[in-house]
């Protein structure tokens, strides 16, 4: 067998573990049918950690403030900000009474560490339910709180959302971005209902006091610069624990970085604490990424040379055709459907993205979080 059979072979098999991922996970998000959940009205504590936030707090707070909910808090952690942070927390905390501050001074052995912070200000909160979100976050809807909380059960105690980021229709790179974005949501999404969950992101999160202090916090990876949600969901969570919440009503959404300097240095970030995920969630979304290599690889060289072409061309069809299917679904039930045009372009730019920032980290390690 030559080397061109060889990747032949090998294609084959990349697009059958491709079909595997869309039809066996992601579509158990995309045809998953929204049930009603009947608010259930628990108290609640939100929890904010803010560095150098200021002028977002300012812009972001207040549709935290004016929430339709009955009985919630806020928490507002200013991490050892340099700019009139604190300043800012305590105007609001005089015209609120449900607001509390918790103001976090640097210490060497944890300098830099949201972790430590957001650690203080989860002791600080009266109530056994939280809800994260990050200071440059606004909820899309008055009823953001309800919707998340109403997911909270006896059986469940961690909620995944989803935060999106604001849209700009004339950058590509905030086309790339929100893609990034959405790709992840589908993916953590899809994974907690195939019995699997293994990341949430803190701009929309809530898990219970009591699952944090089972845990002793983020003591198993405080070393760890970044990992405040996903690390900590992808050592608590379980099949029986974790909902998803995807009502559009609950759904954040952030300010996207405007350079791709910015973004590459948040991405670096982010990608640095995948290595410490449980093995199996590893070894899954390894394959899944590495086969997304493969797939566009061996289909241009294949085609480009014309190996078995036409059925290099129908199993490439046929895969563009089932992920354009379930991502349709999904965008809409993100609403992000404006992404679709662009699908095969931003996955590709991603693929090289996420490669040039996976071999950066090898070099050196990322910074932490501000």
């Amino acid at each position: 067998m030559g080397f061109l059979d060889f990747m032949f072979y090998g294609f084959v098999a990349v697009v059958f573990i491709q079909a595997f991922f869309y039809v066996f996970f992601f579509g158990r998000f995309a045809f998953l049918k929204q049930k009603q959940v009947t608010p259930k009205n628990i108290a609640i504590s939100v929890i904010i950690c803010a560095k150098n936030e200021a002028e977002n707090l300012k812009t972001f707070l207040p549709l935290i403030i004016e929430q339709d909910y009955p009985d919630f808090e806020i928490v507002l952690i200013n991490d050892s900000s340099k700019d009139n942070t604190l300043d800012v927390i305590h105007h609001f905390s005089k015209l609120h009474n449900n607001i509390k501050v918790v103001d976090v001074k640097n210490i060497e052995a944890f300098w830099g560490n949201k972790k430590y912070a957001l650690t203080l200000g989860i002791k600080a909160a009266k109530n056994d339910y939280l809800l994260f979100t990050d200071a440059d976050c606004k909820p899309v809807s008055k009823y953001w709180i309800k919707e998340m909380s109403s997911h909270f059960s006896n059986k469940k105690s961690i909620v995944l959302g989803y935060g999106a980021y604001s849209k700009n229709k004339k950058s590509f790179l905030n086309k790339l971005i929100r893609f990034e974005t959405l790709i992840t949501a589908v993916n953590y999404f899809s994974f907690t209902k195939f019995g699997l969950p293994y990341m949430g992101v803190g701009r929309n999160l809530g898990y219970t006091k009591k699952e944090f202090f089972d845990a002793n916090g983020f003591i198993n990876h405080i070393k760890v610069r970044s990992g405040d949600d996903d690390l900590f969901i992808n050592q608590i969570a379980t099949p029986q624990n974790t909902a998803i919440c995807y009502s559009k009503e609950s759904f954040t959404e952030s300010i996207p970085k405007k350079t791709f300097a910015a973004w590459f240095k948040q991405k670096r970030r982010h990608i640095s604490t995948a290595k410490h995920y449980k093995m199996k969630h590893k070894v899954l979304l390894t394959l899944l990424y590495v086969s997304n290599v493969l797939f566009w690889l061996l289909a241009i060289i294949l085609l480009v040379v014309v190996f078995h072409w036409k059925t290099v061309l129908c199993l490439f069809i046929f895969r563009v055709v089932l992920q354009y299917t379930i991502f349709g679904i999904s965008t809409k039930k993100l609403n992000e459907t404006d992404l679709l045009v662009f699908l095969p372009f931003l996955e590709i730019f991603l693929i090289i993205a996420q490669l040039t920032i996976f071999i950066n980290n090898l070099i050196s390690k990322p910074n932490h979080w501000k």
